[in-house]
Parts: structure tokens; sequence; C-alpha cells
């Protein structure tokens, strides 16, 4: 089972130690990273593991290779040293492991290392992307047999991340670290163990005076409570979430917390995809079981499935897709999620005698348009691209309009209920308005299916003209209860929300 690594970037000992305590029960082990010290700091390392409990890594990381030092090799090379000399009987008192990038060659070193029991972790760091020849460069890193080898990469898209899967997998044959970096490498080190990855490195974030070690670490507690990091095994079940760019999604809190909850041996992964082949291509390497479907992959999944649901027959669009010996099945939960979500928001058993207007034409909108329509409600659908909002709102004989001051101007006929179902306004870009133009009157029932942030800034003009307001929160758990059913072909158990902590 691969182990957690806490990364500890303290500018002191004093504070890396403190840090350690804080998260000691979600590691077992500890990289000192001696570059992030003061140079005051960096000639007291020796004593560093005796004091630190737990087994430690050394390194001093090059600028260059994403690190802070910017001394010369040979400083480099004799705080390598003084970390190395003088070592206990004891191995627990020593560095359990010492980082030697691929290019640094001082039998000195690596003789005094072997000596006392401490392990060579053979690295090399790309932070540009993945190496065409990452297979072949893993198997020449390593000098002897014990060593384990490091590679460090940075994806810069789905493919490249689908490469490194395939890599773990022609490099099963000896110990190894394999991760990649940044936004898309986040569920390598979720699935450290499906890549047969020695370590999985975590950040403390958000600590004073403490850097995030690498682009895409987790902190480790997410690593363990929200993504199970302990209890992942070969035989757990792999479900996830699709979109891009994926920057703020709460699916994989509630499923996870409900998998912890049930005792079900799964695990729900974001797998942001710049591209849905690549997605479908990494779902079959990886056996996922079923996922969720975000923005803007909605439709475009549709080529992709072997079978239809009814709603996403003819909707167009499909939030669900789970595994089968035919292929992949489709399913639109956001439709019930969306109607049950707003008529326990609006008090109302259904819509007749609602003017509303749908913001958005795409995936979420259709699914918005087909149950105001089922409720007996009256709409006008705004989109920037106005095509779409005529091809979506003839479907239910609605209104249409574009997404500016003409449309502003049109609402004003169709604002009791107004929903909005874009993504605009959604983090990382929280500061964007789907449409300035229109001002609210403050007898406006206003909806935006964004939940992160909690309030857009949509949702906020609302809420100072007086507007009754909901965010999409409410209707993601309940479109998730419904995928629940489809994910493990059970309904989701009475009264499990009640142990479910959301943020």
């Amino acid at each position: 089972m691969a182990k957690i690594c806490l990364c500890l970037t303290g500018k002191t000992l004093e504070r890396n130690l403190d840090l350690l305590a804080k998260y000691r029960k979600y590691v077992d082990v500890a990289e000192l990273r001696v570059d992030c010290l003061d140079p005051d700091e960096r000639f007291l390392i020796r004593r560093f593991p005796e004091q630190a409990g737990v087994p430690v890594i050394l390194t001093i990381r090059r600028k260059e290779e994403g690190g802070y030092f910017s001394g010369g090799e040979g400083s480099r090379i004799s705080l390598f040293s003084k970390g190395l000399a003088f070592a206990e009987a004891d191995r627990r008192k020593n560095f359990a492991y010492v980082d030697l990038e691929e290019d640094l060659n001082v039998p000195s070193l690596e003789e005094a290392a072997r000596t006392f029991g401490t392990r060579i972790i053979r690295s090399f760091h790309n932070n540009k992307g993945v190496d065409d020849n990452l297979v072949e460069r893993m198997k020449k890193l390593r000098h002897v047999g014990d060593e384990i080898v490091k590679a460090a990469v940075f994806p810069q898209n789905l493919a490249d991340v689908l490469r490194i899967y395939r890599a773990a997998g022609e490099t099963r044959d000896f110990d190894k670290v394999l991760l990649g970096m940044g936004h898309y490498g986040t569920n390598t080190r979720i699935l450290a163990d499906k890549l047969g990855s020695y370590l999985s490195f975590v950040s403390a974030k958000d600590e004073p005076e403490a850097v995030l070690a690498a682009p895409g670490q987790l902190d480790p507690k997410e690593l363990v409570e929200i993504y199970r990091f302990r209890k992942l095994n070969p035989s757990t079940i792999l479900f996830g979430i699709v979109g891009f760019p994926l920057h703020a999604t709460s699916s994989p809190s509630f499923f996870n917390q409900v998998y912890t909850e049930e005792n079900i041996n799964a695990v729900y992964v974001p797998f942001p995809a710049d591209s849905l082949e690549s997605f479908m291509e990494l779902a079959k390497e990886l056996g996922i079981k079923g996922a969720s479907v975000t923005v803007p992959y909605k439709e475009k999944i549709l080529p992709y499935l072997a079978v239809q649901s009814e709603k996403v027959w003819a909707l167009e669009a499909c939030n669900t897709i789970v595994a089968s010996p035919e292929g992949w099945m489709g399913y639109n939960t956001d439709c019930r999620g969306f109607s049950d979500s707003l008529l326990n928001f609006t008090g109302e058993k259904d819509l007749r005698g609602q003017r509303v207007t749908i913001i958005g034409a795409g995936g979420a909108a259709r699914a918005v348009a087909a149950e105001v329509y089922r409720l007996k409600g009256k709409a006008l659908v705004l989109n920037r691209t106005v095509v779409r909002a005529k091809r979506l709102a003839m479907a239910y004989k609605f209104a249409w309009g574009s997404a500016d001051a003409e449309g502003a101007e049109l609402m004003k006929r169709y604002n009791s209920i107004v929903i909005q179902t874009t993504s605009v306004g959604m983090e990382p870009a929280p500061g964007e308005d789907p449409l300035p133009d229109y001002q609210f009157n403050g007898k406006e029932k206003v909806m935006d299916l964004i939940y992160k942030p909690h309030e857009t800034l949509f949702l906020k003009r609302a809420v100072e003209a007086g507007c009754a307001v909901q965010n999409g929160y409410d209707m993601l758990i309940r479109q998730a209860i419904y995928q629940y059913l489809f994910f493990m072909g059970t309904e989701f158990p009475s009264g499990l929300m009640n142990r479910i902590r959301m943020s």
C-alpha cells in the first residue's frame, strides 16, 4: 500500500515539527525540504529525524526542478553530507531516505547513505510535460537495484495523464514513486496505489510560513478523510466526475462520505478533462464503473453511450454514465434534482401561473426547461448564442432571446422566477455576471445552479435588491442522491443525509 508523505516546507525546523505534529495521524513519512529552510537552519538538520519520530526523507531541491535552492552544487552536496554525517546505530535517528536527482553522482554520499540504512530515492522532475520516453527513462534511472525511482511529471492534458497510468503498468517490477503534478495530475496522487507508487506526497495547505511543495498536492486530511486513501485497495470500485476545467465540485466530498458511512469499498475521484475522448480511454484503462458528467460534456457524451435513458434521449443531455457489458449507459438526474429543489425553494406544487427566465441553453438548461414545461410554467430562454436559445425554447413553445440588454428587457415579462444555468460566475472566475444588464426589482425568486462560490455575483445583486435566492447546492445533493441509485443499483439509504457533513 502506498504511504503518505508530508512535505515540510517551513522556514525553521521548529515550524516543521509543529506541522508534523498537527498532521501526524494522517501521514507515514515526512520529507524535510531543506531548500525551504532559512540559511541558518540548514546547518541543524542532522538531528531532525530523531525529533520527528517518523521516517524522514532528506531533500534539497534545486530551483530548476521546482525547488528553492539557489546555491551552487558544491554547497548543496555539503548540506547533504551534513544530513548524512555522524550516523547512529539506531537507524530511527538517521534520515530514512535521501532524494538524489538523476544527474547527482557523488559516490561518497551514496556510500554513506547505504552504510547506515538510508535508502536512496533517485529522482527526476519534468515541470513542463510528460516525457515521450517516460518508461525508458524510469528504467534507466536506478544506479543499483535497491534504489527507489521517482518520476514527477507535469501533464498538460488528460492524454498525458493516461500515459502516466500506462507507464505505471510497464514499471511494476521495481519500487517507484510516479506522480502527475498540477490540476490534471491530482487524481494520480489519490490513486497512487493503482499506479504502484511507493509514496503519495501531500502538503499542509494554508499554513503560515509553509509553501506548497508542488502543484496539485492535496492536504493530508483531505487525502485521508475525503478520498479514503488508507482504505483503497485493488478491489476498490472507482467512480468519478468528468468536466472542464472542474476547479469547483463538491461531488467527491458527498459520494466519498456516503461510501465511508455505508462501508462501501469505493472511491469517487475528479477527472478534469480537456478531451472527452481521452477520458473515455482513461476510464477503460482504470476500469471506472460510473461517472458524473458536467460542463461542458453533458451533450458531447451522447455519441459514447451504448444505451440512453428515455430522459437522455428526449433532452439530448446526460449527466450520469454507468459501465455495463453492453457499453456505457447514460442517464439524466438533473431533471428530478432541479425540480425537487425548485419546488422546495418556492413552496409551490407546480409552476402554473409562473413566468420563468432560464439563462443558458446547455445541458443543465435542457433539464431545467424540460421540468419547467412539465410543471406547467411559461418561460423565456436567454443565451449568448441566440440560435441555441431558440432551439431549446422552440421544443417547449417558450420565448427566447439573447443574454444582453435586449434580453434583459424581455425578462421583465418573465421574472417571477429566474434560473441561472451557465457556468458564468463559477470559481475560479467568481467576478463574472451572466446578465449584468438585468436589474432586479426585489420580487423575483432567483436560483443559480452554481454552488461554488456560495454566492455568485449574480445572486449577490439579487440579494441586494431584496430577492429570495438559492444557489445550486441543494440541487447538487438531490441529483447526486438519484445518481447513487444508478451507481450502486439500490435506493439511497434513508436517513443517511443526516450523517453527511458538507462545507
